[in-house]
């Protein structure tokens, strides 16, 4: 019986000094986990992540994006990390793969949907059971974060990023969205309701830049790291 069968188990059955138990000892769990990631991610050396849809399949152009972007990173230096499954994450690591650069990939255990992709180097590949924690790595490892689209994911990783950075948690990286006709309309409502209600100041808008090339996703980074010193995060 799993950890997790085991909590369900106390649940159904009301035992709730078990839990208390269970739960004492999951951090165990949880700090092998971000001592696995920081042991192998601290090697690899400046990277940046490439975010997006699982979902994208290999003949739309958001895939194709994807690909020239990690192998474009690649003939700069940089290595690739992705979420580690299908769809634009695949297209980072085939990208990044095929160009001889460095692939890595954080994989998330799922019940049903998620799984490694082939592209991913033999000695880059981790496997997370908490979002939390692959989320810590993602902010700490990567000196950038490019997003296609995708889903609540892909937005839970992007606008976390932008929030670390507005509040000083992190040091400041460039965020780079790519595709005009599929953020326009977020964006457009970011500037026109939250920068209006005085939610967020109009200098936030700057913590993001949006592109629709391969070209201008890469070279962005490129010229932020120009300016500065290339380290882990925090």
């Amino acid at each position: 019986m799993t950890g997790d069968d085991k909590i369900r188990s106390a649940f159904e059955n009301k035992n709730w000094q078990e839990i208390k138990v269970t739960d004492s000892w999951q951090i165990f769990k949880i700090m092998a986990e971000f001592v696995d990631g920081f042991e192998k991610l601290a090697k690899i050396g400046p990277c940046v992540s490439i975010f997006g849809s699982a979902r994208t399949p290999n003949d739309s152009k958001y895939y194709k994006l994807a690909e020239d972007i990690a192998a474009k990173l690649t003939e700069r230096g940089y290595g690739v990390i992705s979420g580690g499954g299908p769809g634009i994450m695949e297209a980072a690591n085939k990208g990044a793969y095929e160009a001889g650069g460095k692939s890595v990939g954080l994989n998330i255990e799922l019940p049903f949907e998620q799984f490694h992709n082939k592209y991913i180097d033999r000695d880059k590949l981790l496997e997370f059971d908490y979002f939390f924690i692959r989320k810590v790595m993602f902010m700490k490892y990567s000196q950038g974060f490019i997003v296609l689209p995708g889903g609540f994911g892909t937005m839970d990783e992007m606008f976390e990023a932008i929030t670390l950075i507005q509040t000083g948690k992190i040091a400041r990286f460039p965020i780079v969205l790519v595709g005009s006709e599929y953020w326009k309309g977020l964006l457009d409502w970011v500037k026109s309701t939250m920068v209006e209600n005085k939610t967020i100041s109009p200098e936030d808008l700057n913590l993001y830049r949006l592109v629709d090339t391969a070209e201008e996703a890469t070279e962005h980074i490129f010229r932020f790291y120009d300016k500065y010193v290339l380290k882990p995060n925090f």
